[in-house]
């Protein structure tokens, strides 16, 4: 079966502009040539530092943000070729959960109001369903119809992070980016929300796009997933590969730095030395080789490409393929 997703070759620059006559002097690298697909009703998590371009090359599948160049097929059809009107229509099929749910709620609007706004806008339901429409939203997510009538600065963190769920849900989709979601919530809230975003994918088939840095939570919601670095993917692999056996450098370092509850034997930490290499002037070769361990010359000026070490799990590491084919 085809994957409902396929991103091909992802690249998207921001320029930097200075002087009066605001001229191009330079451009930030936050997607780097990506590619990857997610299968129908998984999950796929993107997971990296803050500024490894996560979030933007979420939003890029959306055309949130015009990416510079590649491919997004969603179901077979490249996104980036179509025209506003077939984007109006396919963006009722791939929506987004914001990782702020305050500030991506209308403040002056009631939730009965926001969710009707976008029934109506896409055609949803006829204006007599309307209501009820609205109650089942807000059931699915686990809110009382009477939620309606208030508005956003009345609900708490988790009860908002419900209603941006609910209005992502409004246009039944089949793709959901969630950016974040559960990153500003107290522990116990997040695991609530994840796993209404699982009973959701089990009873309506969705697909996700997770984006996280906290690897307990990919590890709960997770079918794949793809560790990014300074805009490159340098390893992907099924949630439970990655976690069992995991080969970048990189990814190697940020499972060593999740804390444990109870340590049955002694766990080995990788300091990371240095900083994240700015995006605007990133490293030659390998992005990670200034702050990787186990660099060798060659990193310095051999790019990296994703190399199958299994049929599903592929890594961007020269050394780390050759010691596993030695």
């Amino acid at each position: 079966m085809a994957p409902l997703i396929s991103v091909q070759g992802l690249i998207k620059h921001f320029p930097i502009r200075t002087g009066v006559l605001s001229r191009v002097t330079g451009a930030v690298h936050a997607v780097n040539n990506i590619s990857f697909s997610i299968d129908r009703g998984t999950t796929l998590s993107l997971v990296g530092e803050s500024g490894s371009g996560k979030t933007t090359a979420g939003r890029c599948l959306l055309r949130l943000i015009e990416p510079d160049a590649g491919q997004v097929y969603f179901d077979g059809e490249d996104v980036l070729r179509a025209d506003s009107a077939r984007m109006r229509e396919l963006r009722k099929r791939m929506q987004i959960i914001f990782q702020d749910p305050f500030g991506s709620l209308n403040p002056r609007m009631t939730v009965h109001a926001m969710l009707r706004e976008m029934l109506l806008f896409h055609g949803i339901v006829p204006r007599s369903g309307l209501n009820r429409q609205i109650a089942l939203l807000l059931d699915r997510v686990g809110l009382p119809a009477s939620a309606g009538d208030r508005y956003p600065h009345e609900f708490s963190g988790g009860q908002r992070q419900r209603l941006g769920i609910a209005r992502a849900l409004a246009v039944e989709p089949e793709f959901i980016v969630a950016d974040e979601p559960v990153s500003a919530l107290d522990v116990s809230i997040q695991a609530q929300i994840l796993n209404l975003l699982q009973d959701l994918q089990e009873s309506l088939g969705i697909t996700f796009l997770f984006i996280g840095h906290n690897l307990d939570v990919v590890r709960h919601i997770s079918t794949h997933v793809a560790v990014m670095y300074l805009g490159h993917i340098v390893e992907t692999a099924p949630v439970s590969a990655l976690f069992e056996d995991p080969v970048h450098p990189y990814t190697l370092s940020l499972l060593a730095a999740v804390p444990v509850a109870k340590v049955t034997k002694e766990k080995r930490r990788i300091i990371i030395p240095g900083e994240v290499p700015s995006p605007i002037n990133p490293p030659s070769g390998c992005p990670f080789h200034p702050r990787c361990p186990l660099a060798e010359e060659e990193c310095k000026t051999r790019k990296q490409h994703l190399e199958p070490l299994s049929p599903e799990h592929q890594v961007a590491c020269a050394v780390q393929m050759r010691k596993r084919a030695n």
